[in-house]
Order: C-alpha cells, then sequence, then structure tokens
C-alpha cells in the first residue's frame, strides 16, 4: 500500500538510508493482521536512533484559533463565489460533482452543493474535496497578504535547529497537502516549507488509526521506531503508538496525564 503522499528529495543519504528506502523488508518486521489490524514492529524502540520527527499542525506547530477563526472563516467567506466562477472547469466539476453525487443532488445545483461545502466548514468535516477546495482558496488569501500562518513562537527556530542536526521533518495534517505547503510557506515565522522532506494528509489514512502511521513509516523509508510523532491529540499518539513510533504530547495551557511524553512547547521536547 502506497501513502499519498508529497515527498521532497533528500540529500542526507547514507547507504544504509537507501536500504532502508528500497529494502523495508531487510530491517522492519512490522505486519498487517487480518480485518486491518496492525502489529508494530517489535524492535525496542529505546535502542533505535531517531531519525525523522512527523508533526501535526493543529494545535501543535500552530494555534487552533488562526485555523478556526481565520482560515475557515476566510473559505466560508470564498467559497460561494467561487463555486459559481469555477464550476465549468476542468479540476474543479470532478470535485463538486463528487460532493452532488455524495448527496444526491444534480450536478447543477450549485446552491445546494455550496451549501453543503458551508454546512462542513461550520462542522470541520474532514472531507477530502472540501480541504482540495479550502486550500485553493486560502492560496489566493496568502498571495494577497490576507494572512499569514500562525505559528507558535519557538516553533520556527527549533525545527531549523533540528533540520541542521540531520534529523528529516514531516507533516502530517488532516489538511490537504497543498494547504499544508501554503501553511508552512507563508508563516509568520518565515517560509518553513524548505525545512520539510514530505506532507503527509488523510489520503494517507484517518490520524487515528494505526495503520496510516505504518504506511507513512514505510513511505519515508525508516522504521516506525525511528520516527518521533508530535500531536495535541492522545488519540493520535495512541495510533502512533500502537504502529511502533515513538510519541510527544504537547500540552501548551496545562500539563495532563499521559502515558505519552508530554511537552509544553517546542524547546522542551525530548529527543
Amino acid at each position: 500500500m502506497l501513502a499519498h503522499a508529497t515527498m521532497v528529495p533528500k540529500i542526507r543519504m547514507g547507504t544504509k538510508f537507501l536500504l532502508v528506502l528500497f529494502c523495508p523488508d531487510k530491517i522492519s518486521n512490522s505486519q498487517v493482521l487480518p480485518e486491518g489490524q496492525y502489529a508494530a514492529p517489535k524492535t525496542e524502540i529505546s535502542t533505535m536512533t531517531l531519525r525523522a520527527i512527523l508533526t501535526d499542525i493543529e494545535g501543535t506547530t500552530s494555534s487552533i484559533h488562526f485555523v478556526h477563526q481565520v482560515l475557515f472563516p476566510y473559505s466560508a467567506a470564498a467559497i460561494p463565489e467561487f463555486v459559481r466562477a469555477h464550476a465549468g472547469s476542468p479540476e474543479i466539476q470532478p470535485l463538486l460533482n463528487k460532493i452532488a453525487d455524495e448527496i444526491q443532488l444534480a450536478h447543477s445545483d450549485l446552491d445546494g452543493i455550496t451549501a453543503a461545502l458551508l454546512g462542513w466548514i461550520a462542522e470541520d468535516r474532514k472531507h477530502s474535496v472540501l480541504k482540495i477546495l479550502q486550500g485553493i482558496v486560502w492560496q489566493r488569501g496568502y498571495q494577497e497578504g490576507a494572512f499569514k500562518a500562525h505559528v507558535y513562537p519557538e516553533v520556527g527556530d527549533v525545527l531549523r535547529r533540528w533540520d541542521a542536526s540531520g534529523l528529516l521533518l514531516y507533516v502530517y495534517s488532516s489538511g490537504s497537502i497543498a494547504a499544508q505547503k501554503l501553511f508552512f510557506k507563508h508563516s509568520d515565522a518565515g517560509d518553513l516549507s524548505p525545512l520539510f522532506q514530505g506532507y503527509f494528509d488523510t489520503t494517507s489514512g484517518p490520524k487515528r488509526e494505526a495503520k496510516s502511521y505504518a504506511v507513512i513509516a514505510s513511505a519515508i523509508g525508516l522504521i516506525p521506531a525511528q520516527i518521533l510523532f508530535l500531536s495535541d491529540i492522545e488519540a493520535e499518539l495512541d495510533a502512533a503508538r500502537a504502529a511502533g513510533m515513538r510519541t510527544t504530547l504537547l500540552a501548551r495551557e496545562q500539563l495532563p496525564n499521559s502515558k505519552h511524553a508530554i511537552a509544553a512547547d517546542f524547546t522542551a521536547i525530548q529527543l
């Protein structure tokens, strides 16, 4: 199974890493069990060298409020005009038709399709077509300077330090890959996009299922124990750990009890 992800060519590849990338069966004993259950690698995590960091965005690198109070309202305001203007385009029409088929509307019912999209935005539905369309309209907002993506004050410097140390950085978010790239390219800490080796969205699988993290590890070319996943959502961390990844819970407002390592911000993350 291949992950749907955008990968950036890596320059820090030694012979050992190439073996991992092209011959993962040589080092990993992960397996997929019947009925989609995933068995994590049996390798002891503590004995493995950390090679990569996989991070969530919303609530982890960046404030939830920016997404809900800036990005979502902007897309809700822009979607109606966008649908009317681009309904006949070869890129957008198939996406709108998919929505119409899903909710049993005529392909010509643009008002009904628009209403569905606005409802999904309001409920923060993780719908693949919605995420694609939001990414497109957000691109205009970024390019016109309507907003910059928020990242917490320490995040940019820590990401740069990790990159300089040789760690490979990746993103896994429910937002589309295109939206993730825009987010980090237009952040208020500057253009952070060159720091990331690749991006993953829910086309690689749901974020609360262990198999998704196994798919991502395979696409990266590392065994899960060599990857640290960062998130503010306990259930996502549970899934990543079940796949064999290291995990850290970002808890910026208060430090809860958790079976995962806990960090108040990126400077407190233990590698």
